[in-house]
């Protein structure tokens, strides 16, 4: 899969096929602090690839030749090349960002532990979980992970801010 996604909330599920912008406008206005129960879930799953590798490195400024240059990589512990850990981890970010909670939420701390390396040709799911609520300082702590083939990548805590109400949409 290019790029699914799916949220759950309650055995409500929506999978759709080959995520866009459009989605996030679908959503734009992302949870509110009422709106999330402990157990919510939401994920995508992202394709590695040459091209995503080669941009990820453009974006972070980090060419290390293990991620970058197969001959080098080839004579590594990991005999030959992997994707940037962070490239993973920003999977996580980008369902925080845009599914759950979505628009509005703000990362406040994220612990992670990486298991395993991610190759070109891995689809990696990155999926967080609701697993705690706090209703007087409207922060979510959620359970982060990436997994290739059902084995985890790498998980981690998240605490994010979310909002306790809409804000107006005011029209441009």
């Amino acid at each position: 899969m290019q790029g699914g996604l799916s949220t759950t909330s309650g055995g409500d599920l929506r999978l759709l096929q080959g995520y866009t912008r459009a989605m996030t406008k679908a959503r734009l206005d992302g949870y509110i602090l009422d709106e999330l129960v402990v157990g919510q879930t939401a994920e995508i799953e992202r394709d590695i690839t040459e091209e995503r590798i080669q941009r990820f490195a453009e974006a972070s400024d980090d060419f290390n030749p293990v991620h970058m240059d197969e001959e080098f990589a080839s004579k590594t512990a990991y005999r030959g090349r992997i994707a940037h850990g962070l490239l993973s981890a920003s999977f996580v970010s980008a369902v925080v960002g845009t599914l759950l909670p979505g628009p509005g939420a703000i990362y406040l701390h994220q612990t992670m532990s990486f298991h395993k390396p991610v190759r070109i040709g891995d689809v990696v799911v990155g999926r967080v979980t609701v697993t705690h609520i706090d209703p007087e300082s409207a922060r979510v702590t959620l359970k982060t992970e990436c997994l290739v083939n059902g084995e985890s990548v790498l998980d981690g805590e998240a605490v994010i801010r979310v909002p306790r109400r809409r804000r107006p949409v005011h029209a441009a």
